[in-house]
């Protein structure tokens, strides 16, 4: 059963909030959806990462692995702060400090590795000629919508969890965010969030939207598969006997390979 709003909630949300926290992020996820849907369909030989190490991989031998495990360590970050409920921690036996503590310094860490890793490959895309010209206008959206969304989550971090007194996203953004999913917006739940952590809220709603369309789509193609695909067995080819060089010497058999 649905719950019933306060008046005091049901007064503070104006036409505004409704747009921001509650039109516009669903808008957002149904472009997430019904995107990944028409790209697969119409676009399945897009659907890489349109690598261009052959053209330069000096900064992309940094800067990707520390842009990926920057961001695997950001996402799970934002699943346990944003899906999972405080209760549950505190039922798990992880106090809020101490929660407080492991994600301001873990996602510190995971923020730099991330933005350094991501800058590395602006700067590669940026300075080699053959890959600037190379980008398309999906990488012009994606990189620097990208960016935005990474810089403005370090920086809401790092001005009131880091440098300033603390805030508690988790009773505020967090309840907003899950609410989305259970068909039950609380758009006053972020509607009084920092001004840093709505514009990192609205940039995430826009880089999910933005989502299908970019290189991104490559994230559901991860060959997690090979993990359990069985080995190759190769066998030599049956070759005709050795054949009389020049010189008289015979001429050793070499069996080509392929794949049983």
């Amino acid at each position: 059963m649905n719950a019933v709003p306060s008046p005091l909630a049901a007064a503070s949300t104006s036409g505004a909030d409704l747009l921001l926290w509650v039109a516009i992020p669903y808008i957002c996820l149904a472009v997430f959806v019904v995107g990944h849907v028409w790209r697969y369909r119409q676009d399945q030989f897009g659907w890489t990462s349109r690598t261009s190490q052959l053209l330069e991989h000096r900064w992309l031998r940094w800067g990707s692995p520390l842009f990926h495990l920057g961001a695997f360590m950001v996402i799970a970050g934002h699943v346990v702060g944003l899906v999972i409920p405080d209760s549950w921690t505190e039922a798990a036996g992880i106090s809020e400090h101490a929660y407080h503590i492991t994600a301001v310094w873990a996602g510190s860490v995971a923020g730099v590795a991330m933005v350094t890793g991501l800058g590395m490959l602006c700067a590669r895309r940026l300075l080699t000629r053959q890959i600037r010209l190379g980008t398309d206008c999906s990488d012009k959206l994606l990189f620097p919508l990208l960016s935005a969304t990474v810089l403005l989550g370090i920086t809401a971090t790092a001005a009131h969890n880091v440098f300033g007194p603390g805030y508690d996203y988790r009773a505020t953004v967090s309840v907003w965010f899950r609410g989305l999913f259970v068909l039950q917006p609380q758009p006053e739940a972020i509607a009084g969030a920092p001004l840093l952590f709505q514009l990192h809220a609205l940039t995430a709603c826009l880089l999910f939207a933005a989502w299908p369309f970019t290189r991104l789509v490559h994230v559901w193609s991860a060959p997690v598969g090979y993990l359990a695909r069985p080995y190759l067995v190769y066998r030599r080819r049956a070759t005709p006997a050795a054949a009389p060089t020049a010189a008289g010497r015979p001429r050793s058999a070499s069996g080509s390979r392929r794949a049983a």
